[in-house]
This record gives C-alpha cells, structure tokens and sequence, in this order.
C-alpha cells in the first residue's frame, strides 16, 4: 500500500500540474493557439481533471488501508 500511496501522491501532483497548464491553454492563450490545439487543450482539461480525482480516490483508499487518519 506504501507504493499505491506514493503513486496517488505524484499521480495527483502531475495531474493538478497538467490541469493548471491545460486551462491556462485552453482560456487565457487561446488566441494564440491553432484550433485543434484549443480543441487538445480542452479535452486535456477534462482527462487531467478525472486524472486528480481517481488519483484522490487512491490516495484515501491506500490510507485507510494503512490505518492512516484520512481526513
């Protein structure tokens, strides 16, 4: 469970980072993007956004299963 719990925690990490760029791509630089890569950024938005919450949903199952406080 110390593996899956490390995993969640970089899966978070790298997700919330790939979400906070796909936004800025997709809303404030999207005059400066070709339509397809608008039409990328958007979706990333999505899939990066599903990416931090089942990575959360890993997160708390591999505390509870540590007998970590899940807060």
């Amino acid at each position: 469970m110390e593996r899956l719990l490390s995993f969640a925690n970089g899966a978070m990490f790298w997700s919330a980072v790939g979400l906070v760029v796909t936004v800025l791509l997709a809303y404030p630089f999207s005059s400066g993007l070709a339509m397809p890569y608008q039409v990328l950024a958007h979706i990333g938005t999505l899939l990066f956004a599903v990416g931090v919450k089942l990575a959360y949903v890993a997160r708390l199952v591999s505390l509870s299963q540590l007998g970590r406080p899940v807060h």
